[in-house]
């Protein structure tokens, strides 16, 4: 795409993502139109290039492609709906969160309305954006994906289409999300465990890290297992997860840490233990998640 024939792109949301995708357009050449509910987050784009539209129709109108970059669906709803006369023909980029069944029915009502849609998401900060390794998955019209492609490329280097079903973006930013918290909350416990005895979150860090390659290093190997449906290798069996129960009491007893949020944790592993799969490998767990108690 030549520098005289960049696609405009229309940014709708202008929290601290949609401003960093705006500004990521701008800075690749794109004729960018913004428009937000509250017009002053967008002077810094504004004094970059960008074109400030008064109302939502208006900034739908200005390009071929626009993005949406909300918190909800149901946001982005209200927020198009004074926009609908001017979304046929438009290609329709969502970029928040939300259920795979909310994608589903905001899709529905796009379409109806003659947008072309894409129902996407960000799996990075918006520090990120525009890095060569950044991922963003799209699921719905294929064909907007390969006619605007190169333009969502500006936005990161790793995006993917998932496929025509248009809740699939929703569904794998959930799926993978669920480890964030967690993940999170373990470190804020060990940061907690070793700020007991005077010591600085920051010293853990390098160790953390080396630990979440590990756990990456995993992912595939559990993976395979899953999709197998075989656990037969219990070198990290569920009743090793199961005995780890006991220590993180001890923690708790020694450091004063609040542990309780392992509870659930260890209730799960008890029931995997209660449904036989003690001495399989802890993927098995994914089995009892399938089959929720009650």
């Amino acid at each position: 795409m030549s520098e005289n024939h960049r696609t405009p792109v229309t940014v709708i949301g202008l929290g601290s993502m949609g401003s960093a995708l705006a500004a990521a357009f701008l800075a690749a050449g794109h004729p960018t139109t913004i428009w937000n509910r509250t017009a002053a987050k967008g002077a810094p784009l504004v004094a970059r290039g960008a074109l400030p539209a008064p109302s939502p129709a208006a900034a739908v109108a200005a390009s071929p492609l626009v993005v949406v970059c909300l918190s909800t669906f149901a946001a982005t709803r209200a927020a198009l709906e004074p926009a609908a006369a001017a979304l046929p023909g438009r290609a329709l980029v969502t970029l928040n969160s939300g259920a795979p069944a909310e994608a589903r029915a905001f899709h529905a009502w796009a379409v109806e309305r003659g947008a072309r849609v894409l129902c996407g998401a960000v799996a990075n900060v918006p520090s990120a954006v525009g890095a060569p390794d950044t991922l963003l998955c799209y699921s719905g019209a294929r064909a907007v994906f390969d006619t605007h492609g190169d333009t969502l490329r500006v936005l990161g280097g790793d995006t993917v289409h998932l496929g025509d079903e248009p809740d699939l973006a929703a569904l794998y930013e959930m799926a993978v999300g669920s480890a964030l918290l967690p993940a999170l909350t373990g470190f804020f416990q060990g940061a907690a465990a070793l700020r007991s005895r005077g010591l600085t979150a920051r010293s853990m860090v390098r160790f953390s890290e080396k630990w979440l390659d590990m756990i990456k290093s995993l992912l595939p190997v559990y993976a395979e297992e899953i999709d197998r449906g075989d656990y037969a290798d219990g070198a990290s069996s569920v009743n090793l997860f199961l005995s780890a129960a006991d220590t993180d009491a001890a923690l708790a007893a020694e450091t004063g840490v609040d542990t309780s949020w392992l509870a659930p944790l260890h209730d799960l592993v008890r029931r995997a233990v209660d449904a036989g799969h003690g001495e399989e490998s802890v993927a098995a767990l994914t089995e009892v998640l399938r089959k929720p108690a009650g």
